[in-house]
């Protein structure tokens, strides 16, 4: 049985969330960076061998139509928006010459986790708050593990158990909704930490108490577009989730 705690440490939006949901690439750790770089090798060459000048943008085109997506999903997604070839074979192909970077760049280069994620992480073990981590990707363990934080989460759901148990992708609260049941806590009792348009606007179709949107890219209309999605808050970095530092962006 969970402990009521008085979480006084954070901010007053989290302190009702008896457990946290985090999304993996782009909020724990700063692989989105290597999966948008190995998306941008893989489309930039499609595009150009179909006669496409227009080359992916690794900042808006990745948000908009990849992140927070499976690898076949995010394929489909951004082909489809530049009115592409979405036939099984041609997304496959996409989707898989991109796993292949992108593990590459993972064993060559590794991966961090972003110091503010590690306090909020720290401070919610210190009030025994049980959170998960959760992915689209099948390397989330792996991620975790060379982050050195695998062992802040008391569960993992990623690509291979979303494939295992049939999961649908985001926007789809299925990922979500599987982290908090294994949690033990309902999701209207748990908050939901997501940098992806996808992963919020799963959060909020879950029905979680909380759903917190990261902006990472601080560009243009990026805090617009999480809030639009169904962010309650918007942050730039985790460590304004703790009291004294927040600052919510408009």
């Amino acid at each position: 049985m969970l402990v009521a705690v008085a979480l006084s440490q954070f901010v007053r939006p989290l302190r009702a969330a008896r457990a946290v949901v985090f999304d993996t690439d782009g909020v724990i750790t700063d692989s989105a960076r290597v999966h948008a770089a190995a998306w941008k090798q893989v489309f930039d060459a499609y595009l150009r061998s179909v006669g496409q000048n227009e080359m992916f943008d690794p900042v808006e085109d990745y948000r908009r139509h990849v992140d927070g997506r499976s690898r076949l999903d995010g394929a489909a997604g951004f082909l489809a928006a530049r009115g592409l070839d979405t036939s099984d074979a041609t997304v496959r192909a996409v989707a898989e010459a991109k796993e292949r970077l992108f593990a590459q760049a993972l064993r060559e280069h590794g991966v961090v986790a972003y110091p503010g994620t590690v306090r909020l992480l720290r401070a919610l073990r210190a009030e025994r708050v049980p959170c998960a981590a959760v992915s689209a990707s099948r390397h989330a363990p792996q991620l975790l593990e060379r982050a050195r934080v695998r062992d802040l989460f008391a569960t993992v759901v990623d690509g291979t158990e979303a494939a295992r148990l049939a999961l649908p992708g985001k926007p789809d609260p299925a990922l979500f909704l599987e982290a908090a049941r294994r949690l033990g806590v309902a999701a209207d009792r748990s908050a939901v930490i997501e940098d992806a348009l996808a992963g919020v606007e799963a959060g909020r179709r879950g029905g979680f108490a909380l759903v917190v949107g990261v902006d990472r890219t601080a560009g243009p209309t990026s805090a617009a577009d999480l809030r639009a999605r169904g962010a309650d808050l918007v942050v730039g970095d985790l460590a304004e989730l703790l009291v004294g530092e927040v600052a919510d962006r408009a």
